[in-house]
C-alpha cells in the first residue's frame, strides 16, 4: 500500500519535476547567445500616432493618450452606470464599487481631513483614487497599441498586442502630483491667509528660538514640500513601471535577452503569479496610497497646528 505523501513532500516533488523539465529543455535547446537586438526599454517608448507640435511642445496623440482617455471614460462610465442602477440588494459590481466608495469617503478622506474639508474635497480625492486605479488596471490588459511592431492583416499594418500603463510614465504621475501640490497649498492659503499659512510651517514651541534656527527649520519645511513632488510622483511611476518590467522579463523577455529558450519554461509560471498580484493588489494599492497621501497633505495644510 503506497504511503500518503504530506503536503510538503508533494510541493517538493512538484518543484523537483518542474526544475528537471527546465534542465532537460536547457540541455536539448542549449543557448543561442545573448540577443543584442532585443531592447526591453523599447517597449515603453511612445511613437506618435498623430503628430502635433505647437510652439516646440509635443501634443501628439500616442498610446499614452489613448490609455488616459480609456481610464477617464471607464471612470466616468462605471460611476454613472452604478449611480443610475443602484439596487437595494446590490450585485457584485455594485458591492465592489460601494466598498471602494466607502473606503475613499470614510477612510481616505474622512480619516485625514476635518469634516468640513472632507465633504469639500471628497469628490477630488475619490476621483483621484478611481482614475488611478482604473488606469493601473487597464495597463495590465493586452491591447493592440504597439505600433512599433505591427501585424499585416489584409494589407493593413495593425499594431500588435501589448501592455502599457500611462501611470508608468513619469510625466503623467508628475502632472497628477502637481495638481495635488498646488491644490493643498491654495487651500492652506484660503484657510489661514498667506502669512498665516507660511507661519504654520514652523511647529509650535519655537517662540524662544533665535531667528537663525527658525529660518533653518522653515527652510527645511519648504524643502520637504518640494520633495513631495518627487516622492509622490516617483512612488506611483516606479511601482507601476517595475511591475510591467517584471512581467516583461518573467513572461519571456529574460529568455529572449539571454538567448535561453528553456528559461521561459521556468519564468513564465512566475509571470502569471506576478500578473495576478499586480492586477489584484498593486494596481489598487498604489491608487490608495496616492489618494491617502493627497488627503494627508490637504489635511495638514488646513490643520490648526503644524
Amino acid at each position: 500500500m503506497m504511503a500518503t505523501w504530506s503536503t510538503k513532500q508533494k510541493v517538493l516533488f512538484g518543484a523537483g519535476v518542474y526544475f528537471a523539465i527546465t534542465i532537460a529543455l536547457l540541455l536539448i535547446f542549449g543557448s543561442q547567445g545573448k540577443n543584442e537586438e532585443f531592447k526591453p526599454q523599447d517597449e515603453f517608448k511612445l511613437h506618435d500616432w498623430i503628430p502635433l507640435h505647437i510652439g516646440g511642445i509635443n501634443f501628439s496623440i500616442n498610446r499614452a493618450v489613448l490609455y488616459l482617455v480609456l481610464a477617464s471614460a471607464l471612470t466616468i462610465w462605471v460611476m454613472t452606470y452604478i449611480a443610475r442602477r443602484m439596487q437595494m440588494k446590490p450585485n457584485r459590481v455594485q458591492a465592489a464599487v460601494e466598498i471602494a466608495y466607502d473606503l475613499t469617503k470614510n477612510n481616505i478622506t474622512g480619516g485625514n481631513l476635518p469634516s468640513k474639508y472632507a465633504t469639500k474635497w471628497f469628490p477630488f480625492i475619490a476621483t483621484l483614487f478611481f482614475f488611478i486605479a482604473f488606469s493601473n488596471i487597464i495597463g495590465y490588459l493586452p491591447l493592440p497599441t504597439n505600433s512599433a511592431e505591427t501585424v499585416d492583416i489584409f494589407g493593413l499594418a495593425i499594431p500588435s498586442f501589448a501592455i502599457y500603463a500611462a501611470t508608468a510614465n513619469i510625466s503623467f504621475a508628475l502632472v497628477l502630483t502637481l495638481v495635488v501640490w498646488f491644490s493643498y497649498h491654495i487651500e492652506g492659503v484660503r484657510a489661514k491667509g498667506l502669512f498665516g499659512y507660511l507661519k504654520s510651517f514652523l511647529p509650535a514651541g519655537l517662540e524662544d528660538m533665535n531667528p537663525i534656527g527658525k529660518a533653518l527649520i522653515f527652510g527645511i519645511e519648504v524643502l520637504s514640500h518640494f520633495m513631495r513632488l518627487v516622492s509622490l510622483s516617483v512612488r506611483l511611476f516606479a511601482n507601476i513601471l517595475a511591475g510591467h518590467l517584471l512581467l516583461l522579463f518573467m513572461g519571456g523577455g529574460l529568455a529572449v535577452l539571454l538567448g535561453l529558450a528553456a528559461l521561459g519554461a521556468l519564468t513564465f509560471p512566475l509571470a502569471f503569479v506576478f500578473f495576478v498580484l499586480e492586477v489584484g493588489l498593486i494596481a489598487t494599492l498604489q491608487a490608495f496610497i496616492f489618494a491617502t497621501l493627497s488627503a494627508i497633505y490637504i489635511g495638514g495644510a488646513v490643520a490648526e497646528t503644524h
